[in-house]
């Protein structure tokens, strides 16, 4: 385990120096402080709109950022010989290739992390233009009424940022395990078609009345492809209200534990996903040929 730990240490640090890395979040940060600063003209629900936009932006940015440091912690690295040197150690290849995954996802969490602040702070800066909320007002009503919309939008933006992280760490799992035999220019729109396809998914179910064929095809590719639609909560946690602050009276707001529950759910999926794609990416590995090209 520790020779594991020192891999995932090295990894995560070769993704975050390396320079896609920081100018992704600049990039990031500034589009959403952008969007934090403009209307979205949808009646009272701009809030809803800003943190479903910029949600979107974090798992675009940080899953472009996770491709590039997949391809470049193993694949690269088998091409230029690195590898060669590094299986020279005592090292079992299921310890250099977890190792490496856990480093990339540990670079993603920090990512979704940083621009999820930047959202919460932005969601904390427009919420008084989006409610027409006096945030000078000596009326203890509104001043609570202000907090308790605060309060209710942050506490679903975290379970929100942890289901994308998720989906990333699911989606890197796959692209680590493509990255042991192709380079980035096949990995990046594999991974975005594996990404695609996994998003539609959730129509191919139910089949009554279909053909034992096209039910067997659907079967494998419902178990093969991810089903990313586990991973989308927004319904709840973004466009839903939650019952926090002055809304947990409510008797149509969701409970947070509900909500948990649920990330706890999609948590085990990934879990399970993630171990299969890391062994398909190992049964790869150990038959490629680690002094360079392939043969």
């Amino acid at each position: 385990m520790y020779r594991t730990l020192v891999i995932l240490r090295h990894t995560f640090l070769e993704a975050v120096v390396q320079p896609i890395y920081p100018l992704l979040l600049a990039i990031g940060s500034a589009v959403i402080l952008i969007f934090g600063l403009l209307p979205f003209f949808t009646l009272s629900e701009d809030t809803v709109m800003f943190k479903s936009v910029c949600l979107d932006v974090i798992l675009l940015l940080v899953l472009i950022t996770t491709l590039f440091a997949t391809s470049k912690s193993i694949y690269e690295e088998i091409e230029d010989r690195t590898m060669l040197t590094l299986m020279s150690k005592p090292l079992k290849k299921w310890e250099v290739l977890l190792g490496k995954y856990l480093g990339i996802i540990l670079a993603a969490l920090l990512a979704t992390a940083v621009l999820g602040l930047v959202i919460i702070l932005g969601t904390w800066w427009r919420i008084p233009t989006d409610y027409l909320i006096n945030t000078n007002s000596l009326d203890d009503r509104d001043l609570h009424l202000l907090a308790s919309y605060r309060m209710m939008h942050i506490a679903g933006l975290i379970p929100a940022l942890i289901l994308k992280w998720l989906q990333i760490s699911v989606l890197a799992a796959v692209s680590v395990a493509i990255s042991t035999r192709v380079s980035l220019v096949v990995n990046l729109p594999a991974v975005i078609f594996i990404y695609i396809a996994g998003n539609l998914t959730r129509f191919l179910f139910p089949l009554q009345g279909q053909p034992l064929g096209t039910k067997i095809i659907a079967w494998i590719l419902s178990t093969v492809l991810p089903y990313l639609e586990i991973f989308d909560l927004n319904s709840a946690t973004v466009a839903h209200t939650l019952a926090v602050g002055s809304f947990a009276s409510d008797p149509m707001a969701i409970p947070l534990s509900t909500v948990w529950k649920y990330v706890a759910y999609a948590l085990g999926y990934a879990v399970v996903y993630v171990f299969f794609a890391l062994v398909a990416g190992l049964l790869l590995f150990e038959n490629r040929e680690l002094g360079g090209a392939e043969g």
